[in-house]
């Protein structure tokens, strides 16, 4: 159920004008005050942290939507592992649209770089088993587009981008719609009625909501909430191969390697994006 629809030029483009006249305004005063209209000069993006650079790609685009004269030469790729004095790109031209674009490189490319440097330490736990990372909603609003970017960047896997490209019935939509079969049968109801095709994802909180599942049928994929490692092996026995199932809830750096040796074949793990740090970048003139 990879997910890459929403990286179209036309969102990222929405976002960087939208991002730009949130800090731009009606005028970046203080370079239009103290930079002369001719003055041309250069900076580097320097990096200091550590970690998995992410944002670049943004970065040039930023750049070209503030002045498409600033010319950029790459040192460094998304993706690429960095350290403290390392140096992502150098931009040169008019000194004014340098300045205006900073802060909003700035701001996606620590935020960005810190979420895959964080899904890749992630992902690192698990390796050797057949679980693969999945981020979650818990985005930033406005933001989500770059945040599953970098997800993505880092090695993980884009679970559902938004409620319109998948359906996922949580304990709450369960307990509303009266149990699990209720919630199934009315959804494949509701498809039929609108034609549309969206997969399936239920919540399940023990192993007798997950042969509730099974007995119902008609779903894509089960998710197993909040269970220890141990009751996750159980369900995964239970559903013996019969349908993807998806571990979530409270899932730690401390806890990540035990659930996926459960044998769950995706991890959701709303922490690579509500809670990744950022990496410590500067543009510097140089």
């Amino acid at each position: 159920m990879q997910n890459t629809s929403y990286l179209t030029p036309e969102a990222i483009s929405t976002f960087i004008h939208t991002a730009l006249a949130e800090d731009v305004g009606d005028g970046d005063h203080s370079s239009l005050a103290a930079i002369p209209a001719e003055a041309r000069n250069r900076a580097k993006l320097l990096v200091k942290g550590e970690g998995m650079l992410a944002g670049v790609e943004l970065a040039q685009l930023i750049f070209r939507e503030a002045d498409a004269s600033l010319a950029i030469e790459l040192r460094l790729a998304d993706g690429a592992p960095v350290k403290h004095g390392d140096i992502a790109f150098t931009v040169e031209g008019p000194a004014r649209s340098i300045l205006t674009a900073e802060r909003l490189v700035l701001n996606c490319m620590q935020r960005m770089s810190g979420i895959a440097t964080h899904t890749a330490y992630l992902t690192s736990l698990i390796a050797g088993t057949k679980a693969k990372l999945l981020d979650t909603r818990k985005t930033t609003p406005n933001f989500r587009v770059c945040e599953k970017w970098a997800v993505l960047i880092g090695g993980g896997v884009n679970h559902r981008y938004g409620l319109f490209d998948m359906i996922m019935l949580k304990d709450n939509h369960v307990d509303y719609a009266g149990g699990i079969r209720a919630a199934i049968e009315a959804t494949q109801a509701y498809l039929a009625r609108t034609g549309r095709q969206l997969p399936i994802v239920i919540e399940t909180r023990t192993l007798a909501e997950v042969q509730q599942v099974l007995d119902t049928g008609s779903v894509d994929r089960i998710m197993l909430d909040n269970m220890s490692p141990e009751l996750m092996h159980e369900a995964v026995t239970l559903i013996d191969g019969r349908y993807p199932t998806e571990a979530s809830g409270g899932i730690t750096e401390q806890t990540i390697a035990a659930v996926a040796a459960s044998g769950v074949d995706y991890i959701s793990v709303g922490a690579l994006t509500h809670s990744a740090g950022i990496m410590d970048l500067s543009l510097k003139a140089f």
